[in-house]
């Protein structure tokens, strides 16, 4: 008898486990889907039902700012009558789940510690809080991690040029900050991660990879065009100029927002209650610090040395533009904007306990994973119930 898929039982029990813990929810925030039934009918521009939904009005229409990607997955789903945005974070979730116990498996994880690190990524991040809710902006967040995933694990195995290709400008189109890891990805199709050498076939594959790009990007200047008018993208700068939180003027990524972006990050801490549940987390979040300090087992990857520097410089170039935004994801548990490069800090514990995974990394993981349920559990009880 064949054995069944480890990663595909891995992805399976992820979208299970989030199933569950959404009961069976179906969310309002669903501007994925209102693009999609705009996109059936031959224009962009959203029937707005209210100010509930986030769209930029625009030349007396409203748009969606948000990477277009979770709506053209939705197209075949929605012109069936399926309209469950949250079902769709729920597989994807799964999706990228199996495709990290993929990359686990291609890196060398035994079965325990790579399933201890996936479980890390489900609930000892924001993945699992976002997935059960399946609004517009956290099926984005969802949407960029599975693909991710899927790009790291093929970088990690056959390296086909324009498989990698397509699985980045699928992350890319559902969360924008992750265009900055083409060229990284380009310079580990070049290179032999292992040896820090250009590969003998390094220009078939980089030509692949940038051959997928080309419609990508023939297609994202059509999206702008159709939508503000201009070759290039002006949503969340014009978004940045109406927002009570913005200003009227400049760009919404600033050096003046690093502060109160690393006390997001790093100190922000839920108060404490004199009764159950003892713990009120804020609307505006909790920190990494607090919610996720398993990913502390990033800093002790040490090889093999390319994967190493390539996974450190993504999440150097993808937490850049979350450090310097206006704000930190508001309305949400623990730090959703994080999801943009924890899924290579997840690449990078996995390098960290391939050899041995130490009893404290176990207690920070089982600590981060609680958390993520508690948080989840929160939400669904006090926050959104329905």
């Amino acid at each position: 008898m064949k054995r069944v898929n480890p990663a595909l039982l891995a992805g399976l029990a992820a979208a299970v486990v989030t199933w569950i813990v959404s009961h069976g929810r179906v969310t309002p925030y669903d501007n994925y889907v209102l693009l999609a039934r705009a996109l059936l009918h031959g224009h962009v521009w959203i029937d707005w039902p209210g100010a509930y939904i986030d769209a930029l009005g625009y030349n007396g229409q409203h748009f969606l700012i948000e990477a277009p990607m979770p709506a053209l997955l939705l197209l075949p789903l929605v012109a069936f009558g399926f309209a469950n945005q949250t079902a769709l974070a729920i597989v994807l979730a799964g999706v990228g789940v199996g495709a990290a116990w993929e990359l686990g498996e291609r890196f060398g994880l035994d079965a325990r510690s790579n399933a201890w690190i996936c479980a890390c990524l489900l609930a000892g991040t924001d993945l699992l809080w976002c997935a059960m809710l399946g609004d517009v902006w956290m099926i984005a967040h969802v949407s960029a991690v599975c693909f991710t995933f899927l790009a790291l694990a093929e970088l990690a195995g056959k390296r086909r040029g324009w498989l990698v290709a397509l699985w980045a400008a699928c992350a890319f189109e559902s969360r924008f900050t992750l265009v900055l890891a083409l060229p990284i990805y380009a310079c580990l199709l070049a290179c032999d991660p292992d040896e820090l050498r250009l590969g003998s076939d390094w220009r078939a594959r980089v030509g692949s990879f940038a051959a997928v790009l080309v419609p990508v990007a023939v297609f994202w200047v059509w999206y702008d065009l159709a939508r503000w008018g201009t070759w290039y993208d002006i949503g969340y700068t014009t978004w940045y100029h109406q927002d009570q939180a913005g200003l009227k003027y400049g760009s919404p990524f600033k050096l003046q927002y690093l502060p109160y972006q690393a006390w997001s990050f790093f100190v922000q801490y839920p108060d404490r209650l004199p009764a159950f549940p003892y713990l009120n987390p804020s609307l505006s979040g909790v920190a990494l610090t607090w919610t996720s300090p398993a990913l502390l087992l990033a800093i002790f990857a040490r090889r093999p040395r390319g994967w190493v520097l390539a996974l450190w410089a993504l999440v150097l170039v993808n937490a850049i533009p979350n450090f310097l935004y206006y704000v930190n994801g508001f309305a949400q548990f623990g730090m959703r904007h994080a999801l943009d490069f924890e899924p290579f800090l997840i690449a990078l514990m996995m390098l960290a306990v391939r050899d041995r995974f130490p009893r404290w990394g176990y207690v920070l993981v089982a600590y981060s994973a609680l958390v993520g349920f508690w948080g989840s559990w929160y939400w669904n009880v006090y926050v959104r119930p329905s």
